[in-house]
């Protein structure tokens, strides 16, 4: 999954879509963790989700597509590696695979010819400045920062924080493991992901967290 050699390599891209669709991610569904995020959006609260996963599921719990943004891409598209073609569906691999035609294992560009990518940030690859200026943006407005589920560790997303508490924020944590972000947040929620986040939603909804 490193750009170089996915572009340069047939075999590195065939391997690649293989074992893409034999994973059994498409069949995943949102979590309780996800299905609790919808909460505040429906209580009227401006939430946004800025998330490093690829597979759509905040989507798919009920949240709006304005309110997320994907900082590392989405695994739901494809794209060309042709720059300034704009192809990409909303298809799972198997529905544009069988339109590629049978027994295609490297499916090219349907409208330029180019090599075809997974729609998500591959190593090798810089995220998207309009995406991360937006969550930075959004970072810095934000009254609670609650960071799930990361390490804090990789940049430029763990700098997310930072910029929450330079702004005025509070900031939440929920972990199984500590982040360099630990001794600076206002909670650090150690309990998993499926248990805590209904939780702290509830405490959000009722006016908790901010202000307290």
């Amino acid at each position: 999954m490193t750009i170089g050699p996915y572009l340069a390599d047939p075999e590195v891209r065939r391997r690649s879509w293989l074992m893409r669709q034999g994973a059994g991610a498409a069949g995943a569904e949102p979590n309780a963790g996800h299905l609790a995020l919808v909460e505040p959006e429906r209580s009227g609260l401006p939430v946004r989700v800025l998330t490093q996963n690829v597979d759509g599921l905040h989507q798919r719990s009920g949240l709006p597509e304005r309110k997320v943004l994907e900082l590392h891409g989405t695994a739901q598209q494809v794209q060309s590696s042709v720059a300034g073609c704009a192809v990409g569906w909303h298809r799972r691999w198997s529905v544009w695979r069988r339109g590629a035609g049978p027994g295609v294992s490297d499916p090219a560009c349907q409208e330029c010819g180019g090599v075809l990518k997974p729609r998500t940030v591959m190593f090798g690859e810089a995220l998207d400045p309009v995406v991360l200026g937006r969550a930075e943006a959004i970072a810095k407005a934000c009254d609670l920062f609650v960071a799930v589920g990361t390490l804090l560790q990789v940049y430029p997303v763990a700098a997310l924080p930072q910029t929450a508490l330079d702004g005025g924020a509070r900031l939440v944590i929920v972990n199984a493991e500590p982040t360099p972000y630990d001794p600076a947040a206002y909670e650090v929620i150690r309990e998993a992901i499926s248990l805590a986040l209904p939780a702290l939603v509830r405490r959000i909804v009722a006016g908790g967290l901010v202000g307290e």
